[in-house]
């Protein structure tokens, strides 16, 4: 049975999505912003919005029972090629363990000032496995 997770973001009810579909043992996180979705606010620099995406993901994931830990793929969307130093520690020690399969593409996203977007699949358990 699939089940969905909502964050609650206007965005999901928008265009029509869940933040996160468990299937089976498999949790597939929508890409997710760096939104602090109580207050709809966004932090300025890329490294302030990939900590916060971060916490999202975590948060969504702990709904579904893993952790960062669990992830086995992310994708990461940025958009400015020139943020990439000032984000890739915080991606570095966010996946120190679990260390998945990524991708890192430069696009643009559906608002200006969001700099980047992050996508995970997790499997439940992975961690200890």
């Amino acid at each position: 049975m699939v089940k969905c997770i909502s964050s609650g973001s206007s965005f999901e009810k928008k265009f029509g999505y869940c933040r996160a579909v468990i299937d089976g043992e498999m949790v597939h996180v929508s890409g997710t912003t760096g939104y602090d979705y109580s207050t709809m606010e966004l932090p300025e620099s890329a490294e302030a919005q990939t900590r916060s995406a971060l916490v999202n993901i975590a948060r969504t994931l702990d709904q579904a029972g893993c952790t960062l830990g669990d992830v086995i793929r992310v994708r990461y969307y940025l958009v400015d090629r020139g943020d990439i130093d000032a984000v890739a520690p915080v991606l570095a020690a966010a996946f120190a363990v679990s260390r998945p399969a990524a991708t890192m593409i430069i696009a643009g996203l559906i608002e200006e000032k969001m700099k980047i977007e992050i996508e995970v699949t997790a499997r439940v358990g992975a961690a200890s496995s």
